[in-house]
């Protein structure tokens, strides 16, 4: 990478992008405006990376329990860095969520980016709506870029991995949904920062995943592993479930692997990570 970048955020996205970009991750709490503009002064950076984010300590259900928290991270931080990217003449890359609309897997096509956000069911969506909102009227001339990731896959373990997730839930929902597997999110963000992509991108992987046929590749590895699948009206937890679009992504020249083209060798490194 030929831009020095600085992250901001250590958390499992943030730190994943910093082995992968050759960047600097800032450690730094943010609380204001004015910790921002310390730390562009003191790394020089060409672009910027917003990995700052309130997911919840367990699950985004935390998230309505800690609203301040919440929308800080995810609302005001974002809006905080874009003005001083724009002073600065840097480019943003705002990391956001596709867990922001409502479907209907019976009459909805996989969603596309310029179709509203109006999932508002849960506090982290709303806040993650908050800040899109704040940021597109800025989209046709700032330099910013905001990749939608959606139910993180990596092929190692973390507490925010689904895969890790899944295996100690034990219980799992039936309906597919998108999935970012993180190591062609990487590629796909390397390849966004080298044209200079702006706006707003779906950085999933084509098709829906359903759960078990993640957890069946598992088991084959782990035979002892057993999971039940549950009707996901059962569960009486708010949550999105969707598909979105990648034609946009794809137009750049990016290909985009089927998701259930990484399955095996998201476990198989996965198994030896462990």
């Amino acid at each position: 990478m030929k831009n020095k970048i600085l992250i901001f955020g250590n958390g499992f996205i943030g730190k994943r992008l910093q082995e992968s970009l050759d960047a600097d991750i800032s450690d730094k709490r943010i609380s204001s405006f004015h910790d921002i503009k310390e730390e562009i002064a003191s790394h020089k950076p060409k672009i910027i990376i917003n990995c700052i984010g309130y997911t919840g300590i367990r699950n985004v259900d935390d998230c309505e329990l800690d609203k301040n928290k919440t929308i800080f991270s995810n609302t005001f931080i974002p809006i905080l860095m874009a003005e001083e990217a724009l002073r600065n003449k840097i480019k943003l890359i705002h990391i956001s969520s596709g867990c922001i609309y409502h479907y209907d897997y019976a009459e909805d096509k996989p969603i596309k980016e310029e179709k509203a956000q109006n999932f508002l069911d849960l506090y982290y969506s709303r806040t993650k709506i908050y800040a899109e909102r704040s940021l597109e009227p800025l989209l046709p001339k700032a330099n910013i870029l905001i990749p939608r990731i959606r139910i993180p896959l990596d092929n190692r373990p973390h507490p925010r991995n689904i895969l890790t997730k899944l295996i100690n839930y034990k219980k799992i929902i039936d309906a597919p949904n998108s999935i970012t597997y993180i190591p062609d999110f990487i590629q796909a963000l390397k390849h966004l920062i080298k044209i200079d992509a702006r706006g707003l991108y779906n950085v999933v992987n084509k098709g829906g995943l359903y759960y078990s046929e993640l957890l069946d590749i598992y088991a084959k590895y782990v035979p002892n592993f057993k999971y039940k699948i549950l009707d996901y009206k059962q569960l009486k937890l708010t949550r999105t479930n969707l598909i979105l679009s990648t034609n946009k992504i794809e137009r750049t020249g990016f290909n985009i692997r089927r998701v259930k083209e990484v399955l095996e060798e998201c476990v198989r490194n996965y198994i030896k990570y462990s």
